[in-house]
């Protein structure tokens, strides 16, 4: 006998688990849908030099690699990369902006550890457009995560904003030349400190001055109109840096137009989300008293998604939800605001010699949209109750002689015990 189990770093849940996993990633897709996203799928195995067009880093070193003959193939490590691939591929078969979402599954080869996974969900959606993307696209990714998280019941959020083409324009005002390495310098600074960041920064030859200038720059604070205004009054003499100031202005009193609660969004010119493809807005979702458990949704602009597949400038904005470790902070935390649920919404209890009579009832009821099963095993009264109670089905219908003869049926309130007596039609009505 082999010893059942899985692979490290790979999950799987238990029924009452999964329907709540499966809650959460319905209330995602169900507000990508109403944003007007399309749904794309794209293949877990792509070719290897597809997916590591871009080579070098980490990612690099944890993607699984596969082959076949004479086939180098890789599992997809993120829905970025392979949305690339299917944009370029497709051009011409697309309208734009093409607004797509894709949920599905990623594979990282990481160090197994609590709430990170080998195998995990993404919950993605981007906008790409054909050489230009107006920014008011910024605004409403922004807005989407907003409601999604109120959607999910975690309303007390804060999505931190930062514009790269502002820190690009001020880092050219100082005369700072390495870019990429200043940037994710300052990436760490809410985990590492100022201090060892200053360090960071001296070992990538930038002088006091320029540090002073930065660490002034990073601790900005105050109201976000507040912060604007500072912003503005820096590097005057330079109008690309003014440009994206103005931008980001307009971007944040878009996102008041979407229904955005001021409360829910904060500046941060901290935040820059390290990695060097972002070109403009980018952002960071953190929970309320929980920001121990780091970005919960994050994402921005890019102004090159396919240049390793196509010489088309396709520039776009998205964010993402890592929804596998999302779901493990939020139970670890206690913060699921989904209630444990059934699969079914009544269980049919059907005494001895009544199976057949059970079976037309749930009929009736899956007809009328009502998700429902009948108990076919022995009719054991004590037997049948506790499997609806370890099943967490809110109602029971008992089926027995009466019941059959008069096409009445007792409906039981599992939590509250209550039972109403009611027609098939009545039963319908009632459950919708």
């Amino acid at each position: 006998m082999i010893k059942p189990s899985i692979l490290p770093g790979f999950i799987e849940l238990l029924p009452e688990d999964q329907l709540i996993f499966e809650k959460l990633k319905e209330i995602i897709e169900e507000n990508y849908k109403k944003a007007g996203f399309t749904p794309i799928d794209t293949p877990v195995l792509e070719k290897k030099e597809v997916l590591l067009a871009k080579g070098g880093g980490e990612t690099e070193k944890q993607v699984y690699e596969l082959s076949k003959g004479k086939t180098d193939m890789a599992m997809r490590f993120d829905l970025t990369v392979p949305l690339a691939r299917y944009v370029a591929q497709h051009y011409s078969e697309l309208s734009f902006p093409f607004r797509r979402y894709h949920i599905g599954k990623v594979y990282r080869g990481e160090r197994n550890q609590k709430g990170r996974y080998r195998e995990f969900y993404q919950c993605d959606i981007d906008i790409v457009g054909d050489e230009d993307l107006h920014y008011s696209n910024d605004a409403e990714i922004v807005s989407i995560i907003y409601r999604v998280f109120q959607d999910l019941g975690l309303k007390d959020i804060t999505i931190h904003l930062n514009h790269r083409k502002i820190l690009s324009g001020f880092f050219n005002f100082l005369g700072i030349q390495k870019h990429t390495d200043v940037l994710r310098s300052l990436d760490k600074m809410d985990k590492i400190g100022w201090e060892e960041v200053e360090k960071l920064l001296e070992d990538l030859d930038l002088d006091q001055e320029q540090i002073t200038e930065l660490k002034k720059f990073v601790s900005i604070q105050g109201s976000n109109h507040e912060i604007l205004d500072y912003l503005s009054s820096l590097a005057q003499e330079s109008s690309a840096y003014q440009e994206a100031v103005e931008e980001f202005k307009e971007i944040v009193d878009l996102l008041g137009s979407y229904g955005v609660d001021e409360k829910s969004i904060q500046i941060d010119t901290k935040i820059s989300r390290g990695l060097d493809y972002y070109t403009g807005l980018v952002f960071e979702t953190t929970l309320n008293g929980h920001e121990q458990i780091g970005s919960v949704c994050s994402g921005g602009r890019y102004d090159h998604l396919a240049q390793h597949y196509s010489n088309k400038n396709l520039p776009g904005v998205g964010m993402s939800i890592g929804l596998s470790r999302l779901f493990y902070q939020l139970k670890a935390e206690n913060l699921l605001k989904i209630e444990s649920a059934s699969a079914a919404k009544v269980l049919v209890l059907p005494m001895e010699g009544y199976l057949q009579d059970g079976i037309e009832l749930v009929e009736v009821l899956r007809k009328g949209g009502i998700s429902s099963f009948v108990y076919s095993e022995k009719p054991k009264m004590k037997k049948m109750f506790k499997y609806a109670d370890s099943i967490k089905v809110p109602y029971v219908v008992i089926l027995g002689e009466e019941e059959a003869k008069k096409k009445e049926y007792a409906l039981r309130n599992m939590e509250s015990g209550k039972q109403e007596l009611l027609s098939r039609e009545g039963l319908v009505e009632f459950l919708k």
